[in-house]
């Protein structure tokens, strides 16, 4: 986010694990400024169904943002039903190339059970390589014990669940109140 827009503002770590043919998608519930939590109940893992396709969603970044990117999606999976890539890279072209959009600050983990991407205002529509995707303020925490976490027999939301205490324990705008959503499987 932009430090002389929003100075101090943090928030979030959304993690996203495939396993098993399912993929969980968990978010923190912390919004700091500064040293204070201002919240630590947000909500920032949804569940989309356009065109009665499910889709999960997951955001880092300002909030009003977040929905505005949420919205479009919802528009782009409706014109292509089913077809989560093609609405990404669609989503992923208009942010990058829109003067309105350009200015919106968030990062967006979508998953319609099948894939994951990590969607960006850089353009990017990001696939994860070994089935884990984190974005946040503690997400590199996040992703580092999910990866070490794979090589265990544990479910997907097991996974998630388990590094998103190790991310909360580690990252201070971080913290345990989890909102999970599971799709696929």
């Amino acid at each position: 986010m932009a430090e002389d827009r929003f100075p101090g503002w943090h928030g979030t770590t959304i993690l996203a694990v495939r396993r098993g043919g399912e993929v969980v998608v968990a978010g923190d519930g912390q919004v700091s400024l500064g040293q204070t939590v201002i919240k630590g109940t947000a909500r920032k893992v949804r569940r989309l169904s356009p065109g009665g396709f499910d889709v999960v969603a997951g955001f880092a970044g300002s909030t009003a943002d977040a929905f505005t990117l949420l919205e479009r999606l919802e528009a782009k999976l409706e014109a292509t039903p089913g077809q989560l890539a093609r609405a990404s890279v669609e989503l992923a072209k208009d942010w990058r190339t829109d003067k309105y959009l350009q200015k919106l600050e968030a990062m967006l983990i979508v998953s319609d059970g099948k894939d994951i991407f990590v969607i960006t205002g850089a353009g990017d529509v990001l696939e994860p390589e070994h089935g884990v995707a984190a974005i946040g303020s503690g997400g590199n925490f996040a992703l580092a014990a999910a990866r070490a976490l794979m090589d265990s027999d544990r479910d997907a939301e097991d996974i998630a669940r388990a590094a998103m205490a190790i991310a909360a324990d580690i990252c201070v705008y971080t913290n345990g109140n989890l909102t999970v959503e599971k799709i696929g499987g």
